[in-house]
């Protein structure tokens, strides 16, 4: 029988070749060194992407403790950033529980309350998602 014919199994289904053996583990090693660069290029992302608090829509209200959007004046509110926060900053935070730099810690459990409210379509949200998703 020729190396590269294909032979039938107990159920008669075909059998690979070698040939398309060591295709399939080719295929394999390059998707493992394509991941690497990918996963490398998510937290450079991550680094780099921006949370506005509030989104755009709301510019100008404010941030209730929960983290919901509330009007200007509101009672144990806080005024948004003045700046989309960072990917990163947002990061530790988060994994912390501590303090975003530049803001009391109250301020900082509004803002990470806020940002984990964030829902698909949401400005941020896919920042938030990408921290999400790093975590580990």
């Amino acid at each position: 029988m020729a190396e590269d014919s294909e032979e039938t199994g107990d159920r008669g289904i075909a059998k690979p070749d070698r040939r398309h053996v060591l295709m399939m583990g080719a295929a394999a090693a390059s998707t493992v060194v394509t991941v690497r660069p990918a996963l490398a290029q998510t937290q450079a992302s991550i680094m780099a992407c921006e949370i506005p608090i509030p989104d755009p829509g709301r510019m100008g209200n404010y941030i209730a403790a929960d983290g919901s959007v509330v009007p200007p004046g509101t009672p144990g509110a806080f005024p948004p950033p003045g700046r989309n926060l960072v990917g990163e900053e947002v990061r530790r935070a988060l994994q912390s529980g501590g303090s975003i730099p530049g803001y009391g810690y109250e301020e900082s459990q509004a803002y990470t309350n806020y940002i984990r409210r964030l829902q698909n379509g949401m400005s941020g949200f896919t920042c938030y998602a990408s921290i999400q998703m790093s975590r580990g």
